[in-house]
């Protein structure tokens, strides 16, 4: 227990934070028909988890720092399990909206405690260890979310994906007040409330304002309004960050090309690989009638590629650049992406598979090199912030990668389908249409969707893995050990 019961204790807490990210994934037709959710009510469920956890994880790290990293962590997970009793007790989508959010939240308590509790109780090999389990159980998640979600979804119902939550959260607690000492960081640490603020402000206008222009159009006044909230709270975010004594992000490490070349990777990583899969999930079980089962099973190709390449390539590519990694890792996602844009109105799920695997491929070379780029880029004194940065701008990239391609999907729709038809799309998705257009009609007008969300995808991992390639050209070496662990993980859409 005094050996491996803290590793134990943080290890279940990450594996549900990261579970909850692709789990649901799965569920969002069942919840749409027992919610009356539009499309934009299951963009939210998504994003409202992502965009929580983004918004936050750099200040919580901060509070942890002051507070004690097992009280806020111990914390996050209570306010993780009460938000999954709500979810699942959800009598609509805006209540389970707003509970994804406070899952979010619990969940950056969680996640920025994660590490550094890990570096405060192990040292040497038994670091190096606990590490290695850490990353394994991060992998995990993201392989098992989808299938998980589909076996409970199609067994009990959709609200178990997160009611199974709760007695892995007693565990969780009883096991970190049992084993986990207690520990702070630095004396002179200080939250930055303003930062945390303002850029929680930035994501959300931003997100909303993109998902309402897919409802409604670009033109339309809520969205242009949103769109400049978002732009006013960026000013906001840049003018407090420059003058705080104690930034949550020190924008000076964003002149220096290698650690930009990062953060753009990064953000682009997780939007490309990860930000179509709840409309590539609509469609399979929508238009194609998989069960949840069966089409969790259809993203195995990607997860199960990523977690076989990233285990073979820590043996086989060790002393490989990680800007070769990262930036030729995410070429591999671009390509995937446009290799899954061949969909028509006969297509079939083993339409998807080449694409998802070259897809998994990609993320296998990504996922365990980009937290060493990150650390590389800065000084040892900033490993945590570089580490949370990276962590901030992957769930960042999640949030408006799914606002961004579900607004794809639903304008082209709408310029495939009649106008009644497609004035009716926004407010309740495809699964409302269905015998009200021709199926053959409709099957062209979502396959064209994702084609092109799609195409856009790739786009993205393509210009991506270009600047990591050009910008990333002589990392460090990170000093091993670092007092103050980086705030990372790999594996899920984090």
């Amino acid at each position: 227990m005094r050996t491996w019961g803290p590793l134990t204790a943080v290890c279940l807490g990450t594996f549900m934070l990261l579970l909850d990210v692709s789990i649901a994934v799965v569920a969002l037709p069942d919840m749409a028909g027992a919610l009356h959710a539009s499309l934009s009510d299951l963009q939210w469920v998504m994003d409202g988890y992502a965009l929580a956890l983004a918004a936050l994880l750099l200040g919580t790290g901060a509070a942890a720092d002051i507070l004690g990293r097992r009280r806020v962590h111990v914390v996050g997970v209570v306010v993780f399990a009460l938000a999954s009793l709500v979810c699942g007790l959800a009598n609509g989508p805006g209540m389970l909206v707003t509970a994804r959010v406070v899952q979010g939240v619990g969940a950056a308590a969680m996640f920025a405690t994660t590490l550094p509790i890990i570096g405060s109780v192990y040292q040497g090999r038994q670091r190096s260890v606990a590490l290695g389990v850490f990353g394994a159980v991060s992998g995990g998640a993201a392989a098992v979310g989808p299938v998980l979600g589909g076996l409970l979804t199609e067994g009990p119902g959709w609200r178990w994906i997160f009611w199974v939550n709760l007695p892995v959260s007693v565990a969780a607690v009883w096991l970190t007040l049992r084993a986990v000492p207690e520990s702070r960081g630095p004396r002179d640490r200080r939250i930055d409330w303003a930062g945390t603020g303002t850029f929680a402000a930035f994501a959300g206008a931003a997100t909303y304002g993109v998902i309402r222009a897919g409802e409604r159009g670009w033109g339309e006044r809520g969205a242009l309004l949103a769109l400049g909230v978002a732009a006013l709270a960026l000013v906001a975010f840049v003018v407090v960050e420059r003058v705080s004594a104690h930034p949550m992000l020190d924008l000076g490490l964003l002149r220096k090309p290698a650690f930009l070349g990062v953060m753009v990777g990064a953000f682009a990583f997780n939007a490309a690989a990860f930000g179509v899969l709840p409309y590539t999930s609509l469609w399979l079980q929508t238009l194609l009638g998989m069960s949840p089962v069966h089409g969790g099973l259809v993203f195995l190709a990607l997860s199960g590629a990523s977690m076989v390449v990233a285990i073979a390539g820590g043996k086989l590519l060790h002393g490989v650049p990680a800007r070769i990694t990262v930036g030729g890792g995410l070429v591999l996602i671009g390509v995937g992406m446009c290799c899954q844009a061949v969909l028509d109105a006969g297509s079939t799920w083993s339409a998807l598979v080449p694409g998802l695997l070259l897809t998994g491929v990609g993320v296998g070379f990504v996922s365990p090199g980009i937290a060493g780029a990150a650390l590389a880029t800065v000084e040892p004194a900033r490993a945590g912030m570089a580490g949370g940065s990276l962590n901030t701008f992957r769930q960042l990239g999640y949030a408006l990668g799914i606002a961004v391609f579900g607004t794809v999907v639903i304008s082209r729709m709408q310029d495939t389908l009649p106008r009644d038809a497609a004035h009716a799309l926004a407010g309740g998705g495809a699964g409302g249409l269905r015998g009200r257009v021709p199926e053959q009609a409709l099957h062209t007008a979502f396959a064209q969707g994702l084609n092109s969300a799609s195409v856009l995808a790739g786009c993205v991992a393509l210009v991506a893995g270009c600047a990591v390639l050009v910008l990333v050209r002589s990392p460090r070496t990170p000093v091993a050990e670092p007092t103050t662990p980086p705030k990372t993980a790999v594996g899920a859409p984090q």
